[in-house]
């Protein structure tokens, strides 16, 4: 499987799963990712979003993975997701997504996960850190 169809799977399993409470879900002081006030929106429609991240892992691939909702809150689209570096060390991260005239430049909000795959059997998520945060998408 390639990188961009575990990232797939990844945005996807975060959209299905950010309902689920996440109290208890962070797993430590060194796993955390923050969210860019801007958002960057280009004519042909591709959004690149940004941010830091710093995790520790344990083992298994982890990804930061992003989604953004515009209006209508109930509905969210993936953007991108990223292979994490899990060293302890803050990094920043971008992902990138095309959707001709599903986005404007205005509000918006974005959820960013840091999210770990289990090394062995299923690769099942574990939810490192989750970042909720209204951003403004410029047009460049």
């Amino acid at each position: 499987m390639s990188v961009r169809q575990v990232a797939g799977v990844v945005v996807g399993a975060v959209l299905l799963l950010s309902a689920a409470p996440v109290a208890g879900a962070l797993s430590g002081p060194y796993d955390e990712v923050t969210v860019d006030r801007t958002g960057r929106l280009t004519a042909d429609g591709t959004l690149t979003l940004s941010g830091t991240y710093r995790c520790l892992g344990g083992g298994g691939p982890v990804f930061v993975s992003s989604s953004v909702s515009q209006g209508d809150s109930r509905v969210a689209h993936g953007v991108g997701g990223t292979l994490a570096v899990c060293d302890g060390a803050e990094h920043r991260w971008t992902n990138s997504g095309t959707r001709k005239g599903a986005y404007v430049p205005g509000p918006a909000h974005i959820a960013a996960t840091l999210m770990e795959l289990s090394a062995t059997g299923l690769p099942l998520p574990r939810f490192l850190a989750v970042r909720q945060q209204k951003v403004t998408l410029l047009e460049e």
